[in-house]
């Protein structure tokens, strides 16, 4: 849910994970365990595209997405379209399973998950149980201080389409396990925090993605159920849908089914756990599963399910000044071919993608056992005009005397309310930026370090009088300077 922040720009901008449309453009910019990153792609602005490729094409990109480029080790798309549905495999199940994929294999989907919490609130407020409008602290328990501004509660719809004005992540997210990040944070530190927090701007006025404000969501409509959410989950979509590999707690029967999950450097990556932030991350699926989603999403039958569908895409919030906003739970990107709504998600070892095109009738499925990211080739496949990005060379560590990190250790302020404390834990140095878990700096020879949880980089000034004076941080293609802070 990793997913950090980036500008927007071009006339079809897509935000992996939608993690952090606003962030750039609000001068920050997050790091955190991600659940997927920012993605950013332009289309040309021309007349109506091809329908989805063919499977050959489809075949050809994820050899070369695996064989050649080496960024992922199993890869599977699902398409549905007016010809029907089908599913195109590559590569194994990673480590030292060397199965073939296909569209029963089980993955990670991350912030897809968000989707599923969409569906259960409009499907909610079609049965009369609750409302968009309803504010949050009507279904949290009593003792919990949700903030108000002005006068104004945070709504349900608020927290669905990231305009609550709650924060990306709390500000006292720190894992004790690096590999398994949410798993320690508990329902009860969620809501102390949110009781004590403030907010830094009008309500609605903004949008600023917040796993916090979908897993306040999910626990919300979870508490008014009277259910954990995974149950509410299966009672009200999985069940229906007859989507039995769609799941948080995997069976036995599921966990052999279960992909290995690898980091951007392709090393195995655990799985992750998140019991606070269930409605914004947790779910596991696979891609049949989630070709019978999107069957229901571009189904014209008026089934309760299909209606509610139909009723998170009417929901709109604008996503700054540009031509995407933000559904329950689905982001809406206008590109030279029509609408796409879609999401996108990555865990720790994990990228998923899917999205729907309503005006082609079509729908694509992505899902990856690397969490090196997806959202290129299900945007792609919607709209073939929107182009793959080119993988970039990957970096090689080099080994260097750990009594050099000295000369790094300190505070830098990249902006008014974000600093990235750069500290040394025996032979290995470390960044963790406000609010967010640290992460590993490998060195890249000289000043320069790189980060293999998330594509990012640091370059320190050359040291003065033993320490360095500032750093750059690289990211989606920003260098962002930050000065040395005083002791």
């Amino acid at each position: 849910m990793k997913k950090q922040a980036s500008a927007i720009s071009g006339a079809i901008v897509a935000i992996a994970s939608i993690a952090t449309v606003a962030a750039f453009a609000g001068g920050l910019l997050y790091l955190d365990r991600k659940m997927g990153r920012p993605f950013i792609a332009t289309a040309p602005n021309s007349a109506t595209a091809a329908q989805l490729p063919a499977d050959a094409e489809i075949s050809r990109i994820l050899a070369e997405r695996i064989d050649d480029q080496k960024q992922s080790v199993g890869i599977v798309v699902g398409t549905i379209g007016p010809a029907g549905r089908s599913i195109i495999a590559h590569g194994s199940f990673g480590g030292i399973d060397p199965r073939a994929v296909d569209g029963d294999t089980v993955y990670e989907i991350g912030s897809v998950t968000k989707l599923f919490t969409g569906l259960l609130l409009a499907d909610m407020a079609r049965r009369g149980e609750v409302a968009l409008n309803d504010p949050l602290a009507k279904h949290l328990p009593m003792n919990i201080a949700v903030p108000e501004r002005d006068g104004k509660m945070i709504t349900l719809a608020d927290l669905a389409t990231h305009t609550s004005g709650l924060p990306r992540m709390p500000y006292d997210f720190e894992p004790t396990d690096e590999t398994n990040p949410y798993a320690d944070y508990t329902t009860e530190q969620m809501f102390a925090f949110v009781s004590s927090y403030q907010l830094p701007r009008d309500i609605g006025s903004e949008y600023e993605y917040s796993n916090l404000g979908a897993g306040l969501l999910g626990q919300a409509l979870a508490q008014r159920a009277g259910k954990d959410y995974e149950a509410l989950v299966r009672e009200r979509i999985t069940g229906p849908l007859a989507m039995h590999s769609t799941t948080i707690e995997l069976t036995p029967r599921l966990s052999g089914r279960m992909a290995t999950g690898h980091n951007e450097m392709l090393e195995i990556a655990p799985n992750w756990d998140l019991p606070a932030f269930a409605g914004a991350g947790a779910l596991r699926s696979t891609a049949n599963d989630l070709l019978t989603f999107l069957t229901m999403a571009l189904s014209t039958d008026r089934t309760p399910l299909a209606t509610a569908v139909a009723d998170t895409l009417a929901t709109r919030r604008a996503i700054g000044e540009q031509e995407t906003s933000a559904a329950l739970g689905w982001v809406v990107t206008k590109s030279s071919n029509g609408e796409i709504a879609w999401h996108d998600g990555g865990t720790g070892g994990y990228s998923a993608f899917i999205g729907v095109h309503p005006v082609m009738k079509t729908g694509v499925v992505v899902l990856s056992n690397a969490n090196t990211g997806v959202s290129d080739i299900g945007l792609h496949l919607l709209n073939p005009e929107i182009p793959l990005t080119k993988p970039k060379p990957r970096r090689a560590e080099v080994e260097v005397d750990p009594k050099l990190f000295d000369n790094y250790i300190g505070r830098y302020r990249l902006a008014p309310d974000v600093i990235l404390t750069v500290m040394r834990d025996q032979d290995s140095l470390f960044g963790q930026l406000t609010g967010q878990p640290r992460q590993r700096l490998f060195s890249q020879g000289g000043h320069r370090f790189f980060y293999k949880e998330v594509e990012a980089a640091v370059t320190f000034t050359a040291p003065a009088a033993g320490l360095s004076p500032s750093l750059v941080l690289h990211r989606f293609g920003r260098d962002i300077p930050a000065p040395r802070m005083p002791d």
